[in-house]
């Protein structure tokens, strides 16, 4: 049986979790303080009005889930037109990518529900016990990490343009690694949310504020939209790579028809490996989008994955509290033809569990990264288990990203693989440092936990609390 661990993208997000599992709570009750710590902690990528997935792994009944609390497109109810997005160009390494943000861009939040719905499914432990850690982390404030300095400096024209100047620029410059990062709103906003419940969100004192501002702003949310919303459960789709059997979901993800081409040859050597996986790994988009993913294995062995975002972020916060509103209605890879009110909107996410033959559960994990969450998530869990590498060097292992004929590297990746692709055509990006572009990876395995340097994650395992 694994070891109960905790592996997130801060090391305030890790340490809610093992503070619940130290306190007899269950993989869900630990991954949804994580999570709502995350909404603190990790605010540049992720927030409550967000939305997200997660998988589930029963061990008394070996059972999994997934759990689709992603946002809905709203105006239900709503006779008035559509308001016009905000366009603006943010720079991401090397190139400037184009973004549509403002308060038209907010879709319907699925974070609080989720949350609400894994908690009174698998949890046991009271939901104001689950509040706890975030709401002491929104009241002292908490630290703020290398990797996510170097996001702010990139999203800082989104992060920067409303109420987001007080808490990410409160002296007039942005807020620096080792600083701290305050948002005394969110006390306001979660000391409700645990008086409330999750309800706060959708019929509450959160949803009050939320659809004010949006009538004020011009945002698309209604009553209806709020009080309609309801996350799914669903079974897992199950895949295969090599030994190993992966239960996880379908949508724009491209887990399962990744695993089911994952190469043997894949650890043939470092540069054998880069050139079986590079055909493989290829896509012809590549979307940023700034998401988090903690992961949860409690010491019955039951798991818990949950991956959430913001996407960008709209650049518009809930006056007086701190809450700031998602973009995925301006996510140009989200919005596949027309969207229809009340409906569910496609998410790159993919939360997985990874059984062995037998059927024992051997890694559960996530990741962030747009279109890099399946290629960093995939290299590092095989990685783990076809490599039998320690977690934390399959984690931080240097990555690769193919983009059409552009193969994007971090420092590290074989050279002789490299120069062979350039022989082939192929253009090599070869970025000066280890880069957040190339995805946040948080897993759990029988060998150990690791969380992604790239977002300044953390793991730690139940007994080192």
């Amino acid at each position: 049986m694994m070891e109960a661990a905790v592996a997130a993208g801060h090391p305030a997000t890790a340490a809610a979790g093992i503070e619940v599992l130290a306190d007899g709570g269950t993989a869900a009750d630990a991954a949804v303080a994580a999570a709502l710590a995350s909404c603190v902690a990790e605010t540049v990528m992720t927030g409550l009005l967000g939305g997200g997935h997660a998988v589930y792994w029963d061990a008394p009944s070996r059972v999994a889930r997934n759990l689709d609390f992603f946002v809905d497109v709203p105006g239900l109810g709503s006779a008035a037109p559509a308001r016009e997005l905000v366009h603006l160009d943010v720079p991401f390494g090397e190139e400037l990518v184009h973004y549509a943000i403002g308060p038209a861009s907010c879709a319907v939040p699925g974070v609080a529900a989720g949350l609400d719905t894994l908690w009174r499914a698998h949890g046991r432990l009271p939901w104001p016990r689950l509040v706890e850690p975030a709401l002491r982390l929104a009241r002292d404030g908490v630290d703020f990490p290398e990797a996510h300095a170097a996001c702010l400096a990139m999203l800082a024209p989104v992060m920067t343009m409303d109420a987001g100047a007080r808490i990410y620029a409160p002296e007039g410059r942005l807020l620096a690694a080792g600083e701290t990062l305050r948002q005394p709103g969110l006390v306001g906003a979660l000391e409700a949310i645990a008086a409330e419940g999750a309800a706060s969100v959708y019929r509450g004192t959160v949803a009050a504020a939320l659809l004010e501002l949006c009538a004020e702003r011009g945002g698309t949310l209604t009553t209806k939209d709020l009080a309609g919303y309801e996350p799914r459960w669903s079974e897992p789709v199950q895949a295969r790579a090599l030994d190993w059997t992966l239960a996880t979901r379908r949508g724009l993800s491209g887990i399962p028809e990744l695993a089911a081409r994952w190469p043997a040859s894949a650890a043939a050597g470092q540069t054998a490996r880069v050139l079986a996986l590079v055909p493989v790994l290829a896509t012809d988009v590549d979307e940023r989008g700034d998401t988090t993913n903690t992961t949860v294995v409690d010491c019955d062995g039951s798991a818990c994955v949950v991956t959430t975002s913001l996407g960008l972020g709209s650049g518009d916060f809930v006056p007086g509290l701190d809450l700031h509103l998602n973009s995925m209605l301006g996510e140009a890879d989200l919005v596949r033809g027309p969207m229809r009110p009340g409906e569910r909107m496609p998410s790159m996410m993919a939360p997985t569990l990874f059984f062995d033959g037998g059927g024992v559960l051997e890694l559960a994990g996530g990741a962030a990264g747009g279109t890099r969450l399946r290629t960093a998530l995939m290299s590092s869990a095989m990685g783990v288990l076809a490599e039998a590498l320690d977690p934390v060097e399959a984690v931080e292992r240097p990555r690769f990203h193919p983009v059409g004929t552009t193969l994007n590297a971090e420092p590290g990746v074989d050279e002789a693989a490299l120069e062979e692709l350039e022989a082939r055509a192929w253009t090599v990006r070869r970025w000066a440092a280890r880069h957040h572009y190339f995805g946040g990876v948080s897993l759990v395995s029988r060998r150990g936990a690791a969380a992604d340097p790239r977002r300044s994650g953390s793991a730690r395992t139940a007994r080192s609390a």
